[in-house]
């Protein structure tokens, strides 16, 4: 169970990284550009928003039964990023994505969705860049 979990979100991440990129410079043009928020733009939000959900969900599975996980070892770098730093700015990047959504959706304006979601995913995804790919211990 373990090795089908850690498959799973370690192949998961790259697609979320894709629709983050994708999502992220879509809606930057968009609002540099004020076009209006199109049906495209409101599901590429909504798959992003359900991968990322699914991608913590898989995580906190994983941080339930990951040997990586160790509070009696957090003095460990590797221990303390998997243990701590990891799942709390997982987390955070989640409820960034989660806002940002829910925020485009309340909006009348296209320009002003666009906005909201590029400000919100672009941040997620400067976030999820530090935390995965610069902290993570080799």
């Amino acid at each position: 169970m373990l090795t089908g979990l850690l498959h799973a979100h370690s192949s998961l991440r790259w697609i979320i990284l894709s629709l983050m990129i994708f999502a992220g410079i879509k809606s930057l043009i968009g609002w540099l550009n004020k076009s209006s928020y199109e049906k495209v733009d409101d599901k590429l939000s909504l798959f992003t928003l359900i991968a990322t959900h699914t991608q913590i969900l898989i995580g906190f599975g994983l941080y339930f039964i990951s040997p990586r996980v160790d509070f009696a070892n957090i003095a460990d770098g590797t221990t303390r990023y998997f243990t701590i730093e990891h799942a709390f700015l997982m987390i955070i990047v989640g409820a960034l994505i989660t806002i940002g959504r829910s925020k485009s959706k309340k909006q009348e304006e296209g320009s002003e969705k666009h906005k909201t979601v590029a400000l919100f995913y672009l941040s997620s995804l400067a976030i999820l860049v530090l935390t995965v790919f610069v902290m993570m211990p080799c």
